[in-house]
């Protein structure tokens, strides 16, 4: 079992940066492919990052395409905590957003749907003003 909590959230204006913190619970957070998915108010909950567990040294990441080159994921397995950068923040990036966590052994590249993920967070608002 493992419990999510995100925090970072807020109001900023267009062209902004923030950074978003996932902090989760257990001792196996490692193990974890961790997500960050956003929820616009009428729409379908969208792919935003993803990042492979810690079973070697180097990471494997993907990108939604509206966020690519703007927003960033990295995790910090000492601290139990997975990140979402944000720069460059448009209006259109206006939403909740969420992490999750997936024990799936498959690839990073099926990892941008919400059905493989067993574990949610409460979501953070960002809200962007133009």
């Amino acid at each position: 079992q493992v419990q999510l909590v995100e925090s970072g959230g807020g109001l900023v204006q267009a062209g902004d940066s923030l950074r978003l913190s996932c902090a989760a619970s257990g001792r196996t957070f490692s193990r974890y492919v961790m997500g960050w998915f956003r929820q616009a108010p009428g729409k379908e909950r969208e792919f935003v990052a993803v990042i492979s567990r810690s079973d070697s040294i180097t990471f494997i990441t993907k990108y939604g395409d509206s966020v690519k080159g703007r927003f960033t994921i990295f995790r910090d397995n000492a601290k139990n905590t997975v990140y979402l950068q944000m720069n460059s923040l448009k209006p259109e990036d206006t939403a909740v957003y969420y992490c999750a966590a997936a024990e799936t052994g498959g690839s990073i590249a099926t990892m941008i749907t919400v059905r493989p993920y067993d574990y949610w967070g409460q979501g953070t608002q960002v809200t962007v003003s133009s």
